[in-house]
């Protein structure tokens, strides 16, 4: 599965409503780091299904991007209803993340 473009406009539907817990990464192209994370964000969407896996470009969603505090990107944010449980700034490996998303399995 490909990782979900998360918008102020789907955001009730597909994180704060999601029966599973929801990864967000806040991202902009112009970041090296985040463009260096997309693939492994990527790759993460399309092995796990115990958790969605969505981005937000914060760009495109200042709105969201200072609801989450996304001070610095990039910004890894798993969430349960729309609430914050965990999250990471900056680049990580996909070991981070998978650590970061495993209580969920």
């Amino acid at each position: 599965m490909k990782p979900i473009t998360v918008t102020k406009s789907n955001f009730e539907a597909e994180v704060a409503s999601s029966e599973k817990p929801v990864l967000l990464d806040f991202w902009a192209a112009w970041c090296r780091p985040c463009v260096m994370l997309a693939p492994i964000i990527d790759e993460l969407a399309a092995e796990v299904d115990y958790v969605k896996i969505g981005k937000v470009n914060v760009e495109e969603e200042p709105e969201l991007s200072a609801a989450f505090g996304a001070m610095s990107i990039p910004l890894l944010v798993v969430t349960e209803k729309g609430a914050v449980v965990k999250q990471h700034v900056g680049m990580c490996s996909k070991d981070r993340l998978l650590e970061m998303v495993e209580g969920y399995r």
